[in-house]
């Protein structure tokens, strides 16, 4: 699982930071969430191919969240894009991104699905056989989701040597990665655990931004191998937090020791502060498990 950062920086884009952007590589799929101002410009640099994007998931209608879709949608028609493209996201935004389409007699040569939410409930909005993707209900000045992307157990690891010496057909290897016992060839029972082991432990990862501090997001990323939450503030501003809706690092900290996630991500600094490992300071004084997330960055989760 690895995530591809393009951008973390609050508010206002400058000519050194981008706001909210990163891609998500899990069992094949490659999902971009939020999609602000100068994304493509960062996948472009980040030599991330447009064209495997299918899935883009959009946590909120404030601009640096989104602002930066529109672009994405168009730059896709103009390489000639025939995939379809799925868009999740608040109510509203297909109403934003086909008026815009319209209005500049720009509609698209491939298939374009809107998938708005409004439920304040967490539900699958997305699954196939390899992974899920659930809404993560926030609490922000209007309408939010974070996103729990969670990958389902693989099948079994087959253990050639042990196969081969069992005496076992090689049509059957199939049958052993989903865990059957088999008939060898010499007609004897051969047990799945004697030829294969466990598959490595499925992946998770929740993405939360933007957010005030709520432990009602607790139960839903419990154990996740990897959260990504919104530190907006040091403690310095923390009483600006709550007005905004915004978190700061200690609290996005406490929030994932209460959840006891395996690695915190923290992101969307406000632009006020110069040095971003403040926000890791802060944090570890609640949580040790701790990346900054940064323009370019990649983050690989074993």
């Amino acid at each position: 699982m690895k995530i591809n950062i393009l951008g973390c920086y609050a508010a206002t884009p400058r000519s050194f930071t981008n706001p909210t952007s990163q891609v998500l590589e899990i069992k094949n799929h490659l999902f971009l969430i939020d999609c602000a101002e100068g994304t493509q410009v960062q996948l472009r640099r980040n030599k991330i191919k447009f064209s495997r994007i299918e899935h883009i998931f959009i946590s909120h209608l404030h601009g640096d969240h989104f602002y930066g879709l529109i672009g994405l949608v168009s730059t896709f028609r103009l390489l000639n894009r025939d995939k379809d493209l799925h868009i999740y996201g608040p109510k509203g935004i297909k109403e934003i991104i086909t008026l815009q389409l319209k209005l500049a007699n720009s509609w698209t040569n491939f298939q374009l699905y809107f998938h708005e939410l409004t439920s304040k409930k967490s539900e699958v909005i997305f699954e196939d056989d390899k992974i899920s993707v659930a809404t993560i209900p926030l609490n922000h000045r209007i309408y939010t989701n974070g996103f729990l992307f969670k990958e389902k157990q693989g099948d079994r690891k087959l253990l050639i040597n042990e196969a081969v010496e069992h005496n076992i057909d090689v049509s059957l290897y199939r049958s052993l990665k989903k865990g059957k016992d088999v008939i060898s060839e010499d007609g004897k029972l051969i047990k799945n655990e004697m030829v294969t082991k466990e598959p490595p432990p499925p992946k998770s990862y929740a993405y939360c931004s933007d957010t005030v501090f709520s432990e009602s997001i607790v139960p839903i990323i419990k154990n996740v191998t990897a959260l990504y939450h919104e530190s907006t503030f040091l403690e310095e501003q923390a009483e600006l937090a709550a007005p905004t809706k915004h978190s700061t690092a200690k609290q996005a900290a406490l929030i994932a020791k209460l959840a006891e996630v395996k690695l915190l991500i923290l992101g969307h600094y406000s632009t006020r502060y110069p040095n971003i490992q403040l926000f890791r300071e802060e944090a570890q004084t609640i949580f040790s498990n701790i990346e900054l997330a940064d323009d370019g960055r990649e983050i690989i989760v074993e």
